[in-house]
């Protein structure tokens, strides 16, 4: 069964930082893209990092670019999401999940397109 559980939001003033976890299991990350969509109140997933190590791919959308960092730990089957300087418009539910590519991540969620795993999530609030 395979599961992802994200963990590490909470609330920070902008500017801060954040470093958001996600612990897969019941699947094996060389076989799937692995990355980040969030879902701010009121509107769609956006999908915010996607990276496939069988195609050496990793890509972000350009409203993060240079202020998070995708990373993973593969012994411990875990992936992560460091947020760096955070601005209010960050506020929204992370989500990690996995797809078998990159090719939908972004312009998927605004086509109703559903990822394939994900796990139930993690607040992240920004105030100013």
């Amino acid at each position: 069964e395979v599961q992802l559980v994200e963990s590490g939001g909470g609330l920070v003033q902008a500017g801060g930082s954040l470093r958001l976890s996600c612990a897969a299991s019941g699947f094996n990350f060389d076989d799937y893209a692995v990355g980040w969509f969030r879902q701010a109140p009121g509107k769609g997933r956006e999908g915010v990092v996607c990276s496939s190590r069988r195609d050496g791919i990793t890509s972000y959308a350009d409203s993060v670019k240079g202020r998070f960092t995708i990373s993973s730990d593969n012994a411990k089957n875990t992936l992560y999401l460091q947020m760096n300087s955070l601005k209010p418009e960050d506020t929204a539910v992370y989500y990690c999940a996995a797809d078998p590519g990159c090719n939908s991540w972004f312009i998927g969620p605004k086509l109703g397109y559903e990822y394939v795993y994900w796990g139930q999530g993690t607040q992240v609030t920004v105030f100013s």
